[in-house]
């Protein structure tokens, strides 16, 4: 949704909304945790561009250190999109399971390292078959599920006999083990770092399975934003596919140490009364997953009542009140989905436009 283009150094209260605003101050400071974090370990940072979906910021963090030298994507088209924008260690933490995707699965490993996960003997078995007619080669982790019940192994038995299936396969190389898990609730500290350690311990669980059964494990990718410093300290855990952290949404409030870096400006079009407002920020420019509706950002009192496609209700109470011409900012629900409906991020830095950076891994489906 891209239909105009600022010029730098024009000031936040001159853009046209809706609009998708970076703050760089807050990038560069979430960027910066996760460098620092993981400067001096052995676990390492692997970002989740399905947040950014910018080469150019994952450049970025990539500069700063305290990463593998690549990046997470969700999906082929946003690997491809990252590869043509120069990273070229990529992996994908999910299923590849159709021979068209594989093959260009096997095309982008002509220019990149690239390792994606499996689960199943069938699917690794066709992109052994598919590796080897390309004369390439093929990383691959085990998932393993530790906790949501979606895609990986169930036991470790099941680890261990897809890794020495894998291990065996030409067009393939066996990397190790990945897994992926989400909190309940707001947890603090404490609370995740119990649930972490016991839901990643099934991963290091199948890893030394592994290990025990003869076969090399290099890469235990298990990790994400919540559980980022807590990884930093587990031994065996090599990275952390963390995402979230560099935009940040609400449901992550309770990762204080992170600033809220990405947000929709608005503008007030309507006061029906006192205590109600309508702005300019409607689903198409946000999304709302699961029901989550945003919440505005550092104003206080003011609370999103209703989200229509084009626009949103605002239960005012604050102090003074917002008025038509009013502007005011949103965060999401979740970045993932709201960064998917823009082309382009507009950087703000002391209240003027840094820069204009386009989004070229928005739109990747498949």
């Amino acid at each position: 949704m891209e239909h105009y283009r600022p010029e730098l150094g024009t000031p936040v209260g001159n853009l046209e909304t809706p609009c998708l605003l970076i703050d760089m101050d807050a990038l560069d400071h979430n960027f910066h945790i996760m460098s620092d974090t993981y400067k001096d370990t052995a676990c390492k940072l692997r970002a989740h561009t399905k947040n950014i979906k910018s080469p150019f910021l994952a450049h970025e963090q990539i500069r700063l250190g305290g990463t593998v030298g690549g990046v997470c994507t969700a999906k082929i088209s946003e690997a491809e999109v990252m590869i043509d924008g120069g990273i070229k260690d990529i992996l994908i933490p999910n299923q590849i399971v159709t021979a068209d995707k594989i093959s260009r699965l096997c095309g982008l490993a002509k220019r990149a390292d690239l390792t994606v996960a499996i689960d199943n003997i069938e699917n690794v078995r066709l992109i052994s078959e598919i590796a080897e007619i390309q004369e390439v080669k093929i990383g691959v982790v085990v998932e393993v599920d530790t906790q949501m019940q979606r895609a990986g192994v169930r036991t470790t038995t099941q680890a261990v006999e897809l890794a020495k299936i894998a291990n065996d396969l030409p067009g393939i190389t066996f990397k190790g083990v990945m897994c992926h898990q989400t909190p309940e609730g707001m947890p603090d500290r404490e609370t995740r770092y119990i649930q972490g350690r016991e839901f990643i311990q099934t991963a290091l669980d199948a890893k030394q399975a592994i290990e025990d059964s003869g076969i090399t494990v290099e890469i235990v990718s298990a990790g994400e934003t919540w559980t980022y410093d807590l990884c930093a300290d587990i031994p065996g855990v090599t990275e952390v596919e963390g995402g979230t952290y560099a935009l940040m949404s609400h449901p992550y409030n309770y990762m204080d140490e992170f600033q809220m870096a990405g947000v929709i400006l608005g503008t007030i079009i309507s006061k029906p009364d006192n205590q109600i407002v309508i702005g300019d920020t409607g689903y198409k420019c946000l999304g709302s997953p699961g029901g989550i509706l945003p919440k505005v950002h550092d104003v206080p009192n003011v609370e999103v009542s209703e989200l229509g496609p084009d626009h949103i209700v605002l239960h005012d109470m604050s102090e003074n009140g917002l008025n038509i011409g009013d502007r005011y900012s949103l965060v999401p629900g979740q970045q993932d989905i709201m960064v998917n409906r823009w082309d382009q991020f507009i950087g703000i830095r002391n209240g003027l436009v840094e820069c204009v950076l386009d989004i070229p891994g928005r739109g990747c489906h498949n």
